[in-house]
């Protein structure tokens, strides 16, 4: 049912209601408008003086990620709208997660969402038991018991059941979220995936795109996935029974969601409510809720175009990263170490050469040293759930590259990482080394006198602790990703930016924000609460830099102090190429950081030494 019919449906229930209050609560002198502001969208729903849907709204593109920058977003919404109907008065109220604090600095109303939901589902569906809703990163249950009041459920900290966990595995898979649907539909076989956070998961999935377990039947187990994780948070002792009403984005935009979610609470089809337009429920709510002040929409439009991240009430900051570009370059000088940037591939005669490969999990790294130990030729390359294919390629690309590949004689060869057993017998490599001693060994050519090395990768890290130039102690993350590359990628495509440009602004940011020690679901309600405040995305952006630097050290390796890591670190992992990373990491040790100018590449440049190394 359409929005249009659900709210012509509301005005007759308001006209029959017994009381006069009620028969004129509800009746439109002048426009509504209900704004919701979630954590990654923006939703509006405008009614006439009618109570009906004003067809103005039908021409304005109503549903909208804000990136980080809703006041922008609701701007362009209300450009549209003064343009389609002039700029008439309005009442306005807002809902949402964010919504909240752009309400309270714009002095605007506000309506909690489940209290907007519920006033929209009393008025027109009577017959709806329980209601379920599905945010960017909060999900929600309302059950309805006649003369009590309703009993609400909603997520925590955890993000399993939502729809960030949903964009989460479209990134894994490398398509879009919408395409996650098509995907399911074709499914054959369902697999078990952990939904009880983002980390759990993203090592399920990897494991079944080593597997080579088809992308249809991964998107539909974590449909099914995240439809366990919405029942068991949030049902909780309680009956899930007709009739049943499904809001929100997934539910408008993944029908298969939808359907997994029915067959997991043990519903037919008939036992729930078909809405057409799901996902503006709350904005609706609101806009029904709207009253008090009215506004000329210039007027409102100006509120928000006006609105600055400088207006808002920011508590807490960290130190500045960089002052300036100067300041930036003379660091980038002292600090990074330029040596694994491929030098001329000579081979107009026959030469030796040494191979270094590292095999990830999620990527392929491979290193060709010369006899004097330059690097003549790297590669890097996802794996896309395939690492001897990977391999094969990066393989094939160093061929072309050499121009006369019968000149390369690969002396010596030496695989690391988590496809290491697979890629040796695959190409009859020699040798295999342990992931730490190859990074160790690394770091060693880096700095001899290097007292601490931290890799950083996507999903996993490692520290190794130095004495008298040998390995004295390794420590390893286990099942938290919080101090990964992840963790920042993850926020970086949450607020609509390229990794590259994240960490860009993070590095001259003002006002680092001081986002504290969380995992990356814990983390969404911090980024929210600075967003409330008015933090800019720049400021957002360091204080990110700054955690994965806490997580790492304080909150995965549970170190006492940074004096323990000594006065040499060198750092390595696909996560240092943010340098405001290795920047956050110097700011809190005290200590000078050293990295390359392809810290990615260390664990394959430490392989090929050690195959260099190798006497026969």
């Amino acid at each position: 049912m359409a929005i249009t019919i659900l709210l012509q449906h509301y005005l007759i229930a308001q006209l029959n209601k017994t009381t006069n209050i009620y028969k004129t609560q509800y009746i439109m002198e002048i426009y509504r408008l209900g704004i919701d502001i979630g954590s990654t969208t923006l939703k509006v729903c405008l009614i006439d003086e009618d109570g009906r849907e004003a067809a103005a709204a039908k021409a304005v593109e109503r549903y909208r990620r804000h990136h980080a920058n809703p006041a922008k977003v609701m701007t362009e919404i209300l450009e549209d709208l003064q343009r389609t109907i002039g700029d008439t008065e309005i009442r306005v109220r807002l809902t949402g997660s964010v919504g909240m604090g752009y309400a309270e600095r714009l002095g605007l109303d506000f309506t909690q969402e489940v209290i907007a939901a519920t006033e929209v589902i009393r008025s027109l569906y009577p017959q709806v038991h329980t209601f379920v809703d599905m945010g960017g990163e909060d999900s929600k249950m309302i059950f309805f018991e006649s003369g009590r009041v309703p009993d609400m459920r909603m997520n925590g900290n955890c993000a399993g059941g939502t729809g960030s966990f949903i964009d989460q595995t479209a990134t894994l898979l490398g398509v879009e979220t919408a395409e996650l649907n098509e995907l399911a539909k074709r499914s054959t076989h369902l697999h078990p995936i952990a939904s009880r956070c983002g980390v759990f998961s993203k090592t399920d999935i990897q494991n079944l795109l080593a597997r080579s377990v088809p992308k249809e039947d991964i998107a539909a187990s974590m449909f099914r996935a995240v439809s366990s994780q919405v029942v068991s948070a949030l049902a909780r002792g309680m009956e899930i029974r007709g009739k049943v009403m499904f809001a929100g984005g997934p539910f408008a935009y993944l029908p298969e969601m939808k359907k997994h979610l029915i067959e997991v609470m043990g519903l037919k089809e008939d036992d729930c409510v078909e809405l057409a337009e799901p996902q503006y429920i709350p904005a609706t709510g609101c806009a029904l809720l709207a009253d008090g002040k009215t506004y000329r929409i210039s007027e409102l439009k100006k509120l928000f175009a006006e609105y600055s991240p400088e207006s808002g009430t920011i508590q807490t900051a960290l130190p500045q990263l960089f002052k300036d570009e100067d300041e930036y370059g003379n660091w980038l000088k002292d600090r990074q170490k330029d040596r694994l940037t491929p030098q001329k591939f000579d081979t107009t005669a026959p030469q030796d050469y040494y191979l270094g490969i590292d095999s990830g999990s999620t990527t392929t790294k491979v290193v060709l040293l010369d006899k004097e130990g330059r690097i003549v030729f790297s590669d890097y390359s996802f794996n896309k759930g395939d690492s001897l294919g990977a391999c094969k390629a990066a393989l094939k690309r160093m061929a072309e590259a050499a121009g006369k590949p019968e000149n390369v004689r690969i002396v010596r060869g030496a695989v690391t990482g988590y496809g290491e057993n697979l890629l040796r017998t695959a190409f009859d490599i020699e040798y295999g080394i342990v992931e730490t001693m190859a990074h160790f060994m690394a770091a060693k050519s880096i700095d001899p006198d290097v007292s601490f090395v931290l890799d950083i990768g996507g999903q996993d890290m490692k520290a190794i602790f130095v004495e008298n130039g040998s390995i004295r102690r390794i420590e390893i993350n286990e099942a938290c990703s919080s101090g990964c590359g992840s963790f920042i990628m993850t926020f970086a495509e949450q607020l609509g930016y390229e990794v590259s440009d994240f960490a860009r602004m993070a590095c001259f940011a003002p006002h680092p924000y001081d986002l504290g020690t969380r995992c990356t679901v814990f983390m969404n309600s911090k980024v929210k609460q600075a967003m409330r405040e008015g933090a800019g995305v720049d400021d957002i952006a360091a204080g990110l830099s700054y955690s994965v630097v806490k997580n790492c050290l304080f909150k995965v390796l549970k170190m006492p102090s940074a004096e323990e890591l000594g006065r040499h670190i060198v750092v390595q992992g696909g996560t240092f190429k943010n340098r405001s990373v290795v920047r956050a990491l110097e700011k809190m040790t005290g200590a000078t950081v050293s990295f390359t100018d392809k810290p990615e590449m260390m664990g394959a440049y430490g392989a090929a030494l050690y195959a260099m190394g190798v006497r026969s």
